[in-house]
């Protein structure tokens, strides 16, 4: 989001791709990455940002900092694949959850990454109960203290 709204501050409301062009060079030139693009195990657009773009283009209408949202789609990955140096180029999931939270009126940065955690933990709670519901046992992983480990390590066990 920081990206973002440093991009809205200078270029202002009525940005157009030329100046989306302009900033992303001018950032990649002072040795700075663009946030929101590239993820470590995809290597291909996320597929959970795709469904944000989709969401937004069904129920959000005339909103700037979407509309930029989508033009920085449209415009970045070219951009970054074309300077050879990076191999994923596409949005993750980052790219646009902060436009969408913020037309909702989640302007407090700092609980965007809350949120996140707490959809994790959501997930993996429903996991739980499907596998209670289908008779599943209950998923109990080893713990071991330092020391268990070390000795583990010692004795070249796994």
């Amino acid at each position: 989001m920081s990206f973002i709204l440093e991009f809205k501050q200078k270029y202002g409301e009525n940005w157009t791709k030329d100046d989306i062009k302009e900033h992303v060079a001018n950032t990649l030139k002072s040795g700075k990455v663009v946030p929101g693009y590239g993820h470590a195990v995809l290597r291909k657009t996320d597929p959970r940002f795709m469904l944000e773009l989709d969401f937004a283009s069904k129920h959000i209408k005339n909103d700037n900092l979407v509309n930029l949202v989508k033009a920085n789609y449209e415009t970045i990955p070219d951009l970054l694949a074309a300077t050879g140096k990076i191999q994923n180029p596409w949005p993750n999931v980052d790219c646009g959850s902060g436009a969408l939270l913020m037309h909702y009126g989640l302007t407090q940065h700092d609980y965007y990454t809350v949120l996140f955690g707490v959809s994790r933990a959501f997930g993996v709670m429903a996991a739980q109960v499907w596998s209670r519901a289908l008779g599943m046992p209950i998923e109990r992983p080893n713990s071991f203290d330092l020391v268990h480990l070390k000795k583990r390590a010692a004795a070249g066990k796994k």
